[in-house]
């Protein structure tokens, strides 16, 4: 569809959301997240070196796990077998066996700490990128190093996996984003649109394109050719630390200052503005969100923050399109880049 401002789709109406629940138990700031599968518990990777398995229903703590020697900036649950695989600023990834708990694989390779980790939704391998500007493919099993792909001239600082090519697409501190070629484990496509730094992708659960964020723009590219859709009609300006969508199109974006924006999917309207507020006895200056996911069902959302906390936010049922109207404006002059 043509994007001119006469034509610009109208934002579907969405409820805005709100914090339900505060989780504390993390002694670091949180870093990373992942849900499982059965949509019954999720795991956070924390700066004090620990994972902790909490339960979705109720908040509590199941679970801590340690073996990590630095701060935990990956997590992923597979969805074929009873494993979760983590990855830190040690240069470790692990797997570890849920049914003992323990840990049953390391993949050793990385020159310096690994900051993103994905696992392949049909395959047996492991996708982690880190600050040696490679992304390493792994097979699961074997703990043999598939591919290096290499070709970012920075730190690879966000990564995700789909079924087909191209199977990896990861974003870069050199504000660049590679789509790749999983066979040979060349690049396909390299995108340059952004300025900054493209700390957080997410993947539309339905459609076949994605949204990257870095500290100028959010943009939204086509997949499988990577074809620049179009920006975010506004800028949140700040450091984009991570990305999320669901089924129903809401897009939130997570910035180090802790702001929580929501975004609609399709037009790009920025429906809500949410500041998150630090637990009682932090600095205001640790509002900041790292990571951030939503459940399986899409209804819930839970960011991971500075102050050591977990938050949990779901929808406002009271809500209707009356008492919450949207203000929105077609874009007057559209950027192309």
């Amino acid at each position: 569809m043509e994007r001119i401002p006469s034509k610009w789709p109208r934002p579907v109406w969405h409820a805005p959301w709100k914090n339900y629940r505060v989780i504390s138990g993390h002694l670091g700031w949180v870093r990373s997240i992942a849900f499982d599968p059965s949509n019954t518990w999720f795991c956070t990777g924390s700066a004090d070196r620990t994972i902790k398995i909490w339960d979705v229903a109720s908040g509590r703590l199941k679970l801590t796990l340690t073996g990590h020697i630095e701060q935990i900036r990956g997590l992923a649950v597979s969805s074929k077998h009873t494993y979760m695989f983590s990855a830190g600023d040690d240069k470790q990834v692990k797997c570890w066996d849920l049914e003992q708990n323990k840990v049953i694989r390391s993949y050793h390779g990385h020159l310096s700490g690994v900051y993103c980790l994905a696992v392949h939704p049909t395959i047996d391998i492991l996708f982690t990128g880190g600050r040696d500007s490679v992304c390493r493919v792994w097979d699961i099993r074997s703990k043999m190093q598939i591919h290096a792909l290499s070709g970012h001239e920075n730190t690879v600082c966000s990564v995700f996996t789909r079924p087909t090519d191209p199977q990896v697409v990861t974003g870069s501190h050199d504000t660049t984003i590679k789509l790749w070629d999983l066979r040979y484990g060349k690049t396909m496509t390299t995108l340059t649109h952004h300025k900054k730094s493209v700390r957080a992708m997410a993947l539309n659960p339905t459609e076949n394109c994605f949204a990257s964020a870095s500290a100028d723009n959010i943009k939204k590219f086509n997949l499988p050719k990577g074809e620049f859709l179009h920006n975010m009609l506004s800028q949140q300006k700040t450091i984009i630390n991570a990305m999320a969508v669901n089924e129903d199109g809401v897009l939130v974006t997570g910035g180090d200052n802790g702001s929580l924006w929501f975004w609609d999917w399709n037009s790009g309207h920025n429906f809500q503005q949410a500041q998150t507020i630090v637990q009682p006895g932090s600095l205001d200056s640790e509002a900041g969100i790292y990571a951030m996911s939503y459940d399986v069902t899409g209804t819930r959302l839970v960011t991971c923050e500075a102050d050591k906390t977990i938050k949990m936010w779901k929808e406002d049922e009271t809500a209707t399109p009356e008492t919450y109207p949207l203000h929105f404006k077609p874009p007057k002059d559209i950027r192309r880049f």
